[in-house]
């Protein structure tokens, strides 16, 4: 059966199939992770040679023997400083790792002392058991094996021995944990640079230091080396017999542990190599390329296979592979270093639901709001990548849609849902921009008018720790009766000294009691509109014929006071806050269960019905859905006290650590 490969989708002749045949179906035709992680085998399969590779086996023989026979042709005696050692055994100076009572093993079945008593219950024994036999030929034997025994030389060689072990087994030196500790000593430097308290300034002036740079300098040029991963074992060698075809025969070393990292796919009776995965041994050999067609694996005929076969045949070798290989014929760039690309997911991606997925078993599953590092986008429709936090427990790289893919079909999929809309009941969209215009929020940014149609795929993302003296505003976002007023109150009412809240703009006229700059900035109504229309006001709204709003300058004003600015927010403010140079860190405030929820009102003399719970959560749901991917934390409301310890710890956290933001943000 013939297949294409388009976009990642992949095509076959044949008629439907139901349920489990069709899935079965799409899997052969689709690339086969020839071996996955966990599914590695643990066992070798035999190997049966063809011709050309025992030639290949018994050249290596012959160099091996070469060796051998040139070695011994070295005369050892004719070395003055070995006959002077012979003469003469006790000059020189003893090495105290091979001295029993000056080295104390760590690792008592190795230890010196426990091999001498190990001796001593052998000799004793044999001593026992000379006296038990009666035939004189095993007696003679026991005489020759207790004179070994006691011989200077043999326990001299057991003490070398035990202290080469005692050596071996010891911690061997700390691994380095990093290459880059000069940069992120000036880092650390920069930001003690602000700092006000005593240590703040003297681990400053001490990473300041010329001589201590050099030192982290000369740490990083060693750690750099030491940290490059070792080439594994490979050889590669050309071949020109085979049915006429110019072969390659490579070997590759493929630990248990580690996965080989390639896809294959059938082309008629053709196994084709279709796809190199990053973190596996193929890739870190460089000895396998795209295109080339696996004709043997240890001496296993493959070609006539289907890629099932192939998995089960693969799945259970480790150790030496080697493959012959019919080369590509496709003329490829020379490979071009590619920079890690950290982006956060805007979409939810399963790829046991996706039947465009090139390969199921290396499909990557994410959430939107998940970190992403993507190394590889050389298929720009399927890039590879890892979830943030995963690299160390995740071998090889995943499978994630490519950003103008995902986008394509999206677009898609939009089209064709709008094509059945006219056979629907248009309620809810319908319902959903009517109700938006009688609300009070005014809207007058043209960005916003197409909020439901972007298409979201990825955000290009960078870390970033705030100054010290410039905290980042924190917006909570929630429906009405999640409690998000409630939490900003309690933040002000503790810690005056630490948070406030921006001035909010309006155009009614100032009362006796209220003062310009303290309760409002009092503005006309044409410099109200200027502003909105210039897109400078966050939020705003009317009532009783009066405009209200708060503007990014009035928490710029803030910010400056080196306080954190705390707003609640409606999902329709984000664009605008996002779009500024605040760079906000935006909660949701998310309802509890339903039932939760009525508890928690009720202890605040509030009955609401339970249509109208049931439209706060729906509302919730629906903010999530539209702009989940804009919140950078979610607390649920379940408890008063419990949410407030969560918000107090996620701000604290923005002093302490760093943390994913727009890279837009920091241009």
């Amino acid at each position: 059966m013939t297949t294409s490969h388009l976009n990642g989708h992949v095509a076959g002749e044949g008629g439907g199939r139901g349920g489990d045949e069709e899935l079965r179906v799409g899997q052969q035709h689709r690339e086969m992770a020839v071996d996955c992680p966990g599914e590695l085998g643990s066992r070798t399969l035999p190997v049966r040679r063809s011709a050309q590779l025992e030639r290949i086996r018994q050249h290596q023989e012959d160099l091996r023997r070469r060796r051998e026979e040139e070695g011994r042709q070295l005369d050892l005696n004719a070395s003055l400083r070995l006959k002077k050692l012979s003469q003469n055994p006790h000059i020189g100076i003893d090495n105290p790792t091979f001295l029993q009572d000056t080295y104390t093993s760590q690792q008592p079945p190795l230890g010196s002392r426990d091999t001498l008593l190990e001796l001593e219950e052998l000799l004793l024994s044999l001593k026992q058991v000379r006296g038990c036999l009666s035939d004189q030929q095993s007696q003679n034997d026991i005489e020759l094996v207790l004179a070994l025994l006691n011989k200077s030389d043999f326990q001299s060689a057991l003490k070398i021995h035990n202290g080469v072990a005692n050596t071996m087994h010891r911690p061997s030196p700390p691994y380095p944990q990093t290459h880059q500790a000069l940069q992120l000593a000036l880092e650390v430097r920069n930001l003690s640079q602000t700092s006000q308290n005593k240590e703040g300034l003297e681990l400053c002036s001490l990473l300041s230091d010329i001589h201590f740079q050099s030192l982290l300098l000369a740490h990083d040029s060693i750690a750099e080396k030491e940290m490059e991963l070792e080439p594994l074992t490979s050889q590669t060698k050309t071949l020109t017999q085979w049915g006429g075809e110019t072969v390659k025969v490579v070997q590759i070393e493929k630990a248990q542990d580690i996965p080989l990292g390639a896809t294959v796919r059938n082309e008629m009776e053709s196994v084709i190599i279709s796809r190199i995965v990053r973190g596996g041994a193929a890739e870190r050999s460089g000895l396998l390329a795209e295109g080339d067609e696996i004709l043997e694996i240890n001496g296993i005929e493959i070609k006539g296979k289907d890629v099932n076969q192939v998995f089960d045949i693969l799945a259970d070798m480790h150790g030496l592979l080697t493959f012959v290989l019919i080369p590509s014929t496709q003329s490829k760039p020379p490979p071009v270093k590619e920079n890690v690309v950290h982006v956060k997911a805007h979409f939810d991606y399963d790829p046991s639901d996706d039947p465009y997925v090139p390969c199921r078993e290396l499909g990557l599953s994410f959430q939107k709001g998940d970190i992403l590092h993507i190394i590889s986008q050389s298929d720009p429709n399927w890039w590879q990548a890892y979830r943030d936090g995963d690299e160390d427990n995740q071998p090889l790289a995943g499978l994630v849609p490519g950003k103008s893919f995902q986008q394509q079909r999206e677009a898609l999929k939009q089209t064709i849902e709008e094509d059945k809309e006219p056979e629907k009941s248009g309620k809810l969209w319908c319902a959903k921009k009517n109700k938006r215009k009688r609300k009070k929020f005014l809207n007058n940014s043209p960005k916003n008018d197409d909020v439901d149609e972007e298409i979201l795929t990825y955000e290009e993302m960078a870390l970033y720790h705030q100054p010290a003296n410039r905290k980042r505003p924190i917006a909570l976002i929630g429906p009405t009766s999640c409690g998000q007023g409630e939490l900003r109150q309690r933040l002000l009412n503790n810690q005056p000294e630490r948070f406030a809240v921006a001035v909010p703009h309006t155009t009614r006229s100032r009362r006796d009691v209220e003062l310009g700059g303290r309760d409002y900035h009092f503005v006309s109504r044409q410099t109200f509109e200027t502003e909105l229309a210039a897109g400078k006001l966050i939020e705003s709204g009317e009532f009783e014929k009066n405009l209200y709003g708060t503007s990014t300058d009035s928490v710029r004003q803030v910010i400056n006071t080196g306080k954190i600015c705390v707003l609640c927010l409606h999902t329709q403010a984000l664009k605008v806050l996002r779009s500024s140079d605040l760079k906000p860190y935006i909660i949701f405030i998310a309802p509890p269960s339903q039932e939760r929820l009525r508890a928690l009102l009720a202890k605040e003399n509030k009955n609401p019905k339970p249509e109208e719970l049931r439209d706060i959560i729906e509302r919730a749901r629906e903010m999530e859905q539209s702009c989940g991917h804009l919140f950078d934390a979610i607390i649920v409301n379940t408890d008063k006290d419990k949410a407030y310890a969560e918000l107090l710890r996620l701000i604290n956290k923005l002093d302490t650590e760093p943390q994913w933001v727009p890279c837009s943000w920091l241009r």
